[in-house]
């Protein structure tokens, strides 16, 4: 097997995660751009390039407000997954034995192939143990601020068109469209998360490891 198969191989769901997403950022910049200019035209303002129509406070407060909910989902399932149990889901640890991720690190610290945290021990062993939900966390933290900043510049632009007052971006934390903005996709990313949860209890999928092997009996739980 050549080095470029072998990687394809080993990296395959990132690249192609990556490349639907770069597709779908695509699609959603074509069609907001003819949105956005339509929109323009009907008010007798100049239209946008495809590169001023990206960085518009409209288009990125719609792109932070998508990946602010995505990255609460991720942290939220990391974090609550660790000490919540679901018996028979094939997403959660089973709650009547150990599982190898409770594992105490410590034990394992003169490990040849260790991460360095845990080999330095401390606190650096400490916030490693917690690093994929404090990473995911900082994630939702970051697109939330960059959509909150971004849809309160969109709200003045579209106020100044239409002769209304502006607000700073504090008095628009208070605003109830950005937390109507919030909401709406946060409730579609526990909802999915609930439902994935709960089918992988009867449900299975050959193959994916978000799912339990197909004899599996329903009350396994995990994987």
């Amino acid at each position: 097997m050549s080095k470029a198969t072998r990687f394809l191989r080993d990296n395959g769901l990132t690249i192609s995660l990556v490349t639907v997403f770069l597709f779908c950022l695509g699609g959603m910049v074509w069609s907001g751009l003819i949105n956005e200019n339509n929109e323009l035209e009907a008010h007798a303002q100049p239209t946008l390039t495809l590169i001023e129509y990206f960085f518009s406070s409209s288009f990125q407060s719609a792109l932070f407000e998508n990946w602010e909910s995505e990255f609460l989902q991720m942290s939220a399932y990391v974090i609550m997954t660790a000490f919540l149990f679901q018996r028979g889901s094939a997403e959660s640890k089973d709650p009547d034995s150990d599982s190898p991720e409770d594992e105490d690190p410590n034990t394992r610290r003169h490990d040849k192939d260790t991460p360095w945290p845990i080999k330095a021990g401390g606190i650096w062993s400490f916030l490693y143990s917690y690093s994929l939900g404090i990473a995911l966390l900082a994630l939702f933290v970051a697109s939330f601020v960059l959509h909150w900043l971004q849809s309160a510049n969109a709200a003045n632009e579209e106020a100044i068109m239409h002769g209304e007052p502006t607000h700073t971006a504090i008095e628009y934390l208070a605003n109830a469209q950005l937390w109507f903005e919030s909401f709406q996709n946060w409730q579609s990313e526990f909802l999915s998360t609930a439902v994935l949860v709960v089918l992988s209890i009867v449900l299975r999928h050959r193959g994916s490891p978000e799912s339990k092997a197909v004899a599996d009996p329903h009350s396994k739980t995990g994987h």
